[in-house]
């Protein structure tokens, strides 16, 4: 008589509550003074995305939750992506200065027309330890984009940010005197704003008081300083856009900036 042989028991999957579970306490280790509300958003991304932490696919940055790369192609593959494409946009490109433009489209099915998303990286607004590494944070951007897009996600990825680096697991936020962030400093390994500014204005030979001026009108803030970074990246990646594309009129609109002067009369 034969022996019945069992089949092998599937190797268990991960559910939900325990990757909820895993996530809470990773968490907990790496950043150990997260607010309940904080926790609480961890957990309800987790149950949305079904995605790790541990094995980096959410990070935690100053103060935001942020979807990674890695979480986002897993992502694509649990919902059985048929394809990603990705094109270099060559007249939006400039080798010479480090910037580069990609086009990534995403077809969830066969028969699908397509997610869009554009990328673009170049020495401003990428970290210095990542620095030559332009083009391909640019394909990595355009492809996040699109996949955001093809499955729904409204949750920033790590590599759209305006200064991408391959930041630690807890960074510590360095706040000036007056306890706001600093919208200059770079205590979180990224660039400083203020030598990406000084970058710009040295490429283009741009009237430096006048784009300080831009900037605090742009951010609608009295002075340059009390704007914040995302404010500051902001403006440094429109400054880079337009002085890029149209130099002089750049240059009208800084010296509508400009103090008149007051001739003394004889």
């Amino acid at each position: 008589m034969t022996p019945h042989l069992s089949a092998p028991r599937p190797a268990r999957t991960t559910t939900k509550i325990d990757l909820v579970r895993q996530n809470l306490r990773v968490v907990k280790q790496l950043h150990p003074t997260l607010s309940k509300m904080e926790l609480m958003s961890l957990s309800d991304l987790t149950r949305a995305l079904h995605l790790s932490v541990r094995q980096g696919e959410i990070s935690y940055i100053n103060g935001k939750w942020y979807v990674t790369h890695a979480g986002l192609l897993r992502v694509a593959l649990r919902h059985r992506c048929c394809g990603i494409r990705s094109v270099l946009q060559e007249p939006q490109s400039d080798p010479i200065a480090g910037r580069w433009v990609f086009k990534a489209t995403v077809y969830k099915s066969p028969g699908s027309k397509g997610f869009v998303g554009y990328g673009d990286a170049d020495p401003s607004n990428v970290s210095s330890m990542v620095r030559g590494a332009e083009l391909r944070i640019a394909e990595t951007r355009a492809v996040n984009r699109a996949l955001r897009k093809a499955y729904g996600i409204g949750l920033c990825s790590v590599e759209e940010l305006g200064a991408f680096s391959s930041l630690p697991k807890s960074v510590p936020t360095t706040s000036p005197s007056n306890g706001h962030s600093s919208a200059n400093g770079a205590g979180n390994g990224q660039p400083r704003l203020r030598d990406q500014l000084c970058l710009l204005i040295r490429q283009y030979n741009l009237d430096a008081n006048l784009v300080k001026a831009y900037a605090a009108d742009f951010c609608g803030t009295q002075t340059l300083s009390g704007a914040s970074r995302e404010l500051v990246e902001s403006f440094i990646s429109h400054l880079a856009t337009a002085a890029k594309q149209n130099r002089e009129a750049l240059v009208c609109k800084l010296n509508s900036y400009a103090q008149p002067t007051v001739e003394a009369r004889s």
